[in-house]
């Protein structure tokens, strides 16, 4: 057996916010090989560039300080280039590694480390986000050209991969670690109010219309939102009584967040930005074992029609609400028994890593969705 290359993993997302996607992903890649995190950089008012690490177990995290005042830097940005400059004496010169984006407007920084394999995960349709940045869509199409292994996060990004990348693609859902919300169910007490909640990243893709008129439509229950605001302003978020906004919890104390529900929610707003996802959060509510009730998202339909309950606006959710208490929780979680086996976090990263260990050797990899569903840069420890 050799010692499988360094991971270098190029992501919009930053390791310290929501554990999702990557995190879950990486952490598990990260048990046999030195793994680097490298985020978009971070402008600081620094009076010149600084490539910072630090560690976060077996991951390292690394991210560049940039002069100027606060904002979003991407990696089309000319500051950029310091990456391409100072990772490779970071990680060792001559160092064998893999690339893993997450964005697509990391592909120079990837292709200036010379991989030996360059793996784009698709995990969400970034250029259908607020404030995309408009070479998002050209940037899209060259990293399918140029990757050696595409992974899809969703039935409906593996779709629109296809297009144009039929050879070595993958489906891949996002999955769910059932052993860590299951405690959830134990925890769960009868309360006075019942307890509606949404667990997540609060912005775009939610529809503040239906939330505000659920709560509205629901005097005797309290809603909670559990997650942080981002890209849109909190002043046009729904107010109520009964409507609380409790901000970010860390993974560790989830379970314990959705032991506090009765119901969990998915109030998505259809429209382009969720177009194409495909919610980690549906798998994570059902293993708390809570009923789901969502919007009509495709993918959340096509993959977890018989166990999740489809509304359209405040009223139907607010009846679906009271409808899915009474259900039998019993027979939800023997039907989603079998997903929540099939799609844990382990069982997807060794399938990942497999497919990522023939690319390296030369074998042909190809997809099969039947089976894979159910300036000075000084170098600084931060």
């Amino acid at each position: 057996m050799t010692t499988p290359n360094d991971l270098v993993v190029l992501s919009h997302l930053r390791w310290t916010f929501v554990w999702q996607r990557p995190q879950h992903l990486i952490s598990r890649l990260a048990a046999d090989r030195r793994v680097w995190f490298v985020e978009e950089p971070l402008a600081n008012g620094t009076s010149r560039p600084r490539l910072r690490y630090e560690q976060h177990g077996p991951v390292t995290r690394v991210w560049l300080e940039v002069p100027g005042p606060e904002r979003h830097v991407s990696f089309d940005d000319d500051l950029v280039d310091v990456y391409r400059r100072d990772l490779p004496a970071l990680l060792g010169d001559g160092t064998p590694c893999d690339a893993w984006l997450y964005t697509p407007l990391a592909l120079g920084v990837a292709r200036s480390l010379g991989p030996s394999v360059l793996v784009y995960d698709v995990m969400d349709d970034l250029a259908s986000f607020k404030g995309a940045a408009r070479s998002l869509q050209l940037r899209h199409a060259q990293a399918l050209k140029a990757a050696d292994v595409v992974f899809t996060g969703g039935r409906s990004l593996y779709r629109s991969v296809l297009q144009h990348r039929p050879e070595g693609t993958h489906l891949f859902p996002s999955g769910v670690e059932p052993e860590h919300y299951a405690v959830a169910v134990g925890r769960r007490r009868r309360r006075q109010r019942p307890v509606a909640g949404y667990v997540g990243v609060v912005d775009e893709r939610i529809d503040l219309r239906l939330l505000g008129d659920l709560a509205a439509a629901l005097p005797d229950w309290d809603v909670q939102v559990v997650g942080p605001v981002a890209k849109i302003d909190p002043a046009t978020l729904p107010q109520a009584p009964n409507l609380c906004y409790l901000g970010s919890r860390p993974y560790a104390v989830l379970p314990d967040v959705m032991a506090g529900f009765d119901v969990a929610l998915m109030p998505f707003a259809l429209n382009e930005a969720t177009r194409s996802i495909s919610p980690t959060k549906t798998l994570e509510y059902l293993a708390a074992g809570l009923p789901v009730v969502s919007t009509r998202v495709p993918d959340v339909v096509a993959d977890h029609g018989s166990v999740v309950d489809f509304q359209d606006d405040g009223a139907g959710f607010a009846d679906a609400c009271r409808r899915v208490l009474r259900h039998d929780g019993a027979r939800r979680a023997e039907i989603a028994q079998p997903l929540l086996h099939w799609q844990h976090w382990d069982t997807i990263a060794s399938r990942m890593d497999a497919i990522l260990a023939d690319a390296r050797t030369g074998r042909t990899v190809t997809g099969s969705p039947r089976a894979e569903v159910a300036g000075s840069g000084a170098m600084e420890s931060a």
